[in-house]
């Protein structure tokens, strides 16, 4: 018991360590205990772990979030909608992966009513080919990169106009 205590003295230890000395073991107050995992209990990890890619609307939706939010992750398919399937289908608000077969079948056959991912990026880009051939104003805009909905464009919109260029030759009138 003298070398536990010699030990104890010369190391600083957390609560949480414990001391092993001649076969016994001597553990501080409030220890943590970790479980050795066995090799059989490895084995069945590696076969309980499974991937399932849920794919909805021809898009591959997480599994580890709640299926409100993880509808989000198809194009065409925000917040409001989201809500609204799920209040269509009466479905629980769960996590992904733990949805039923039914319910995921049921799931998909919801989101194709919508116009939604290549269906819907088609649509938008047909309305500005078209803005753009009949020469409207915003069809005008959207050709030259400038924005279309009344922005001004003094200061900001270097999205869409592009990196800075300065004019040279050009200097403020002193007076």
């Amino acid at each position: 018991m003298a070398g536990l205590s010699m030990a104890s003295s010369l190391l600083p230890l957390s609560s949480s360590l414990s001391i092993a000395s001649r076969g016994s073991s001597f553990s501080c107050p409030g220890s943590l205990s970790f479980p050795t995992p066995s090799p059989a209990s490895k084995s069945q990890q590696r076969g309980a772990l499974t991937i399932r890619c849920v794919r909805v609307g021809g898009v591959e939706i997480p599994n580890n979030k709640r299926v409100e939010f993880s509808l989000r992750y198809i194009h065409g398919i925000g917040r409001v909608r989201a809500r609204q399937i799920l209040c269509d289908l009466s479905l629980e608000n769960k996590v992904t992966k733990d949805l039923s077969d039914e319910e995921l079948i049921s799931l998909r056959d919801e989101v194709s009513k919508y116009m939604i991912e290549g269906d819907l990026k088609r649509f938008n880009r047909l309305a500005i080919e078209r803005l753009k051939e009949i020469r409207c104003y915003r069809g005008i805009r959207h050709e030259m990169g400038l924005p279309c909905r009344g922005q001004r464009t003094k200061n900001n919109c270097r999205t869409l106009k592009g990196k800075k260029v300065s004019v040279a030759g050009k200097k403020k009138a002193s007076r």
